[in-house]
């Protein structure tokens, strides 16, 4: 029986009609059978403050790394915000990261996807989110770079997935489950 490694999915927009949860979501069901995809909340994670992350932590720190924890991969599914990354997005980093020397991102493969209504599909995002995970030694994914634009044209109304970034999509995950099945095999 072929291993399933959980995958923990982060998507920085806290919309609830994000184009990028929609986006995860379509990666879920696109995901061959050995990757389970699940979307790790972060909007309920507090400000990361080190004089509130001491005993007994905050509730939510505790849930947020207990998932990365028990996660095998990472992926990161997110727009862009003023040339970076979402506050949201960053929290989540701070917040998984610490307390200093017990990060709970360390040592996974890792990718990321950004998707943007503007033209350059949230390149900037990509590549600051890219630089935080190689300090926490997330071994990131290089190839194929997704940078989607023009994402708020990906879905019809009725909430179907145009073809063409369907099979951008699917060539994604599947050369990210043979990365995850890659380091994980050593």
């Amino acid at each position: 029986m072929s291993k399933i490694y959980k995958v923990a999915v982060l998507v920085g927009s806290l919309r609830q009609a994000s184009i990028n949860r929609k986006l995860a979501m379509a990666l879920s069901e696109l995901a061959p059978p050995s990757l389970q995809l699940e979307i790790v909340e972060i909007g309920d994670l507090p400000l990361y403050n080190e004089d509130t992350d001491v005993e007994p932590y905050p509730e939510a720190y505790l849930r947020f790394r207990g998932q990365l924890k028990a996660a095998d991969a990472l992926l990161f599914v997110t727009p862009e915000y003023n040339r970076s990354i979402p506050a949201p997005m960053k929290n989540a980093i701070d917040v998984g990261s610490r307390p200093y020397g017990q990060s709970h991102f360390g040592g996974k493969p890792g990718a990321v996807l950004s998707a943007s209504p503007g033209a350059i599909g949230g390149f900037g995002a990509n590549h600051h989110l890219r630089q935080c995970m190689v300090f926490l030694d997330v071994h990131m994914l290089q190839q194929p770079e997704s940078y989607l634009g023009g994402a708020g044209k990906f879905f019809a109304e009725d909430g179907t997935l145009d073809d063409g970034v369907k099979g951008f999509l699917q060539k994604f995950i599947d050369t990210y489950a043979a990365w995850v099945t890659r380091l994980a095999q050593g």
